[in-house]
């Protein structure tokens, strides 16, 4: 049974249909502000990684002005989604934080290792042998290539194209 906090007296007024604000949920389901009970040192997210998860009843679900159904279905309804929400994450988590912080764990140190010990090196070696390529290819290009590249260019530059409809 739900306590009394919970429940939001809203009054029905059958005599005329006007728009009536949604309540807000309460500042326990709600998921636009942290928790009160953590406080600024144990937010979990602290570069706002997950900002497109927060999702609010509101953001699912909708009802249109012409449609409504009953304010109680509505607070209920909104009510459930935060709870299922809430305790589906937690029993998920439950089941698969472990494993996936394991694997994410293996994995990380996997390619850390393979960055330290594979892939620097070889670009230290790179850095350290390839001077003497790096010398030796511009040399080729500027014995080979830059005088073709050159001659070719000045024998285009005499070329002019005009474009008429006729």
């Amino acid at each position: 049974m739900l306590s009394e906090e919970y429940l939001v007296e809203c009054k029905i007024d059958d005599d005329q249909e006007r728009l009536q604000q949604t309540p807000p949920p309460p500042p326990q389901f709600s998921s636009i502000s942290n928790p009160p009970y953590l406080s600024q040192y144990e937010t979990r997210d602290p570069y706002n990684i997950n900002q497109h998860l927060k999702v609010e009843f509101s953001d699912v679900l909708a009802e249109p002005a012409s449609t409504r159904s009953g304010d109680r279905v509505w607070i209920y309804s909104g009510i459930g989604f935060e709870m299922a929400r809430i305790w589906s994450y937690r029993c998920l988590s439950a089941l698969f934080a472990v494993p996936v912080s394991l694997l994410s764990g293996c994995l990380f140190a996997w390619l850390a290792c393979l960055h330290i010990w594979c892939a620097m090196p070889c670009v230290q070696l790179c850095n350290t042998c390839l001077p003497c390529l790096r010398s030796l290819w511009l040399s080729v290009v500027n014995i080979f290539i830059t005088p073709f590249c050159s001659s070719v260019s000045r024998c285009c530059t005499g070329l002019y194209i005009s474009l008429s409809k006729d």
